[in-house]
């Protein structure tokens, strides 16, 4: 019985550097640079020591709504030290009655409540949602008082912001939607991976990578 015990404590460091090294090996970054994700030019996050996660989308877009709930709980189980935010994608000008749309909705306070409204009634409804009048019949239908949107949709506040999205649409690099930035640097997109939800798991390895290079620094 001595033996067994004087062996058992002599393996202990080996069983737990082995339990480390699984550990660790589950955390690998799998993805793959070039494939599932590629580096662009280092942009600054507005996030402070929270890793930055940025939703670009389009609402236009069938992937980006396709996403949409899957990124919404996503969000809802991330990592404490991950932040997350959208950004309206423009990549030319028909986009931008769309990005005034979210910016109207985020100046108003009612992103959250009816992000994903505006999704159902562009892609199941099939609302013309770049016309103003459109627009504002549905807000008064979503809880929105008539003038409160007028005077948001038309307001210079969000000009400004959909001006200042045209401008991160390109120092992004951001080609397509739906794509998720993480920390400024790594870009995945569901052209990248195998399914439009698939970017999802990319999107946890990049978060790892991040973390790790906020680590070495």
């Amino acid at each position: 019985m001595k033996l067994a015990s004087s062996l058992f404590r002599a393996l202990l460091p080996l069983l737990a550097l082995a339990c480390f090294a699984g550990a660790a090996s589950a955390q690998e970054v799998r993805a793959r640079q070039n494939l599932e994700y590629r580096l662009i030019p280092p942009q600054p996050v507005e996030s402070g020591e929270r890793i930055e996660v940025i939703d670009f989308f389009w609402y236009g877009c069938p992937y980006c709504n396709e996403l949409q709930p899957a990124l919404d709980e996503w969000t809802k189980r991330k990592p404490a030290d991950v932040t997350v935010r959208r950004i309206p994608v423009v990549l030319r000008d028909t986009w931008m009655p769309h990005a005034r749309i979210y910016y109207t909705l985020e100046l108003l306070g009612e992103a959250e409540r009816l992000h994903a409204q505006v999704y159902r009634s562009y892609h199941v409804e099939e609302l013309h949602m770049s016309k103003p009048d459109v627009m504002e019949q549905w807000a008064v239908r979503n809880g929105i008082e008539r003038r409160r949107w007028l005077d948001a949709y038309y307001s210079p506040e969000v000009d400004a912001r959909i001006a200042r999205a045209a401008q991160a649409t390109k120092r992004y690099d951001v080609q397509g939607t739906p794509s998720l930035v993480v920390d400024g640097r790594y870009l995945t997109s569901s052209s990248m991976t195998a399914t439009v939800r698939g970017i999802l798991p990319v999107v946890d390895d990049l978060v790892r990578l991040a973390r790790q290079r906020r680590a070495d620094k």
